[in-house]
């Protein structure tokens, strides 16, 4: 995922959190050192301390004297501490053990003058009085040798100062920092590497994403963002979200191009429609303009012709206005509608119009619904009147209504020709006529809106030679009556 030319700011995802990571990780690599040499170092005190405040102790605790001292073979080990000392063989000893008086002067001891060392120490400490007073050793530096010193005083006002290197400890911390530096080094290198790495990978899906959006944005929306081998909880949630949103707008864009092509279909079959009584009408004004109906018989048929194409029109713009109303979802005037009462008067209407056509109705007893009774009273007539225009009039029908599986369902069957499957696949198109037969090509248009708007379903069962049977199941809701 690169940053676009020209624009400041913007980052590559990876680094940042190979930065974060490594910046995390070094803060935790400088405070465990840290912590851990100074807990070294404080161990590595107290040991030395703890031993130097033993040796005074054991000084103070027997009362000596310098002289006592000097005369006491038993103080051998002091000896063969300090004659090595005296030739100033090592200008920087591990321990030093100088004999100071009450104004801060090294003297010797045990007949031996003081060593550079001891001068040294003394010179530092100065005035021994605050140094044997306080129960805590002190830090000195000696010829540029650091020490931790204490001090004792003796019971003739000597003062005794014991004083032990801490070099080696320094020394010690010096090679632990060196140590955890060059491996805290490689620990941010290998994270670095490891981070770049594991982040690329998990990385991958959100590349793919990119892609999809890149080809969508071409024209491809069949693209879909593919799974990952490895997908984080995080990135999968994505993705699938990012899918289901590139569904509803393939959804929503097939959707739209098929409503254009509907709309641009609906106006140029609704236009070929107004233009065949329109052209009638105005052959017949022709006719009466140019002189030429001058039999009164002629002029009642042109008459009659004329009205009937304005009624034809006046129907199919009747038919075109419930369309457009059903399209905008009207609020229905629902209420509780015996659908058998229904379908008897419809049966009834059809008996009045076509006497000689067998029907028969299988609605006993009421079936409530709660719906819009007029336009239930639509969608029958609708029915009924496809039966009268594409059946003979001698073709039985029946008509049903009953509740079961919590729909309830009109039915209306005829024995007529039916419809072959290629036509039964359009028979709800709006201006569809199967076999170029009479009519507008709406009413079942209309019957299926009607049905939609009342969250219900219609279908046809058909074939050829063997009739047609709409069925039209409307939803049970809780407050119907029973």
């Amino acid at each position: 995922m690169r940053s676009p030319h020209g624009r400041r700011g913007i980052h590559s995802l990876r680094v940042k959190l190979t930065q974060a990571n490594v910046v995390l990780l070094a803060l935790g690599i400088v405070a465990t050192t840290a912590v851990s040499l100074m807990g070294m170092r404080y161990y590595l005190l107290d040991q030395v301390d703890t031993e130097l405040v033993r040796t005074r102790a054991s000084l103070g605790g027997a009362e000596l004297t310098m002289r006592q001292i000097d005369s006491l073979s038993v103080l051998g080990f002091v000896r063969d501490r300090i004659v090595p000392q005296a030739a100033d063989e090592r200008p920087a000893p591990d321990t030093i053990f100088a004999a100071v008086d009450g104004e801060g002067n090294a003297v010797g001891i045990l007949g031996v003058p003081p060593t550079v060392a001891q001068r040294g120490l003394a010179e530092e400490v100065g005035h021994p009085g605050p140094l044997a007073r306080d129960t805590e050793p002190h830090d000195v530096r000696v010829h540029g040798t650091s020490y931790r010193v204490t001090a004792t005083r003796l019971s003739d006002g000597t003062h005794i100062l014991m004083a032990t290197s801490t070099e080696a400890l320094h020394a010690g911390m010096a090679k632990a920092l060196k140590l955890d530096l060059a491996v805290g080094t490689l620990l941010l290198a290998l994270l670095a590497c490891l981070t770049l790495f594991s982040v690329r990978r998990r990385m991958r899906p959100l590349e793919d994403m990119v892609e999809t959006s890149s080809a969508i944005a071409e024209g491809d929306l069949t693209r879909r963002v593919p799974s990952s081998h490895h997908p984080t909880q995080e990135v999968e949630q994505l993705r699938l979200s990012l899918n289901s949103m590139l569904h509803q707008v393939e959804t929503a864009y097939r959707t739209r191009e098929r409503s254009a092509a509907q709309l641009r279909r609906f106006v140029a079959d609704a236009s070929h429609e107004l233009r065949t009584p329109l052209s009638a009408i105005r052959g017949y004004l022709q006719l009466y303009d140019q002189g030429m109906l001058r039999d009164p018989a002629e002029r009642r048929r042109a008459w009659d012709r004329m009205n009937g194409e304005v009624d034809r029109m006046g129907r199919l713009v009747d038919e075109l206005l419930t369309l457009a109303r059903l399209d905008q979802r009207p609020e229905l005037r629902l209420r509780n509608v015996d659908v058998s009462r229904l379908v008897r008067d419809a049966a009834e209407d059809l008996r009045a119009q076509q006497p000689g056509r067998p029907v028969t109705v299988d609605a006993d007893g009421a079936v409530l619904v709660r719906a819009d009774e007029s336009g239930l009273r639509q969608v029958l007539a609708n029915l009924l009147a496809n039966v009268r225009t594409h059946t003979p009039a001698d073709v039985p029908v029946r008509l049903g209504a009953g509740r079961a599986d919590g729909v309830v369902r009109l039915t209306v069957a005829d024995k007529g020709p039916g419809l072959p499957p290629e036509d039964a696949a359009r028979v709800f198109d709006r201006f569809f006529r199967a076999g170029g037969g009479a009519g507008s090509g709406l009413g079942l248009a209309i019957v299926q809106g009607v049905v939609h708007a009342h969250g219900g379903e219609v279908t046809v069962r058909t074939a050829p030679g063997e009739g047609l049977t709409v069925t039209v199941e409307l939803p049970v809701r809780a407050e119907e009556c029973v």
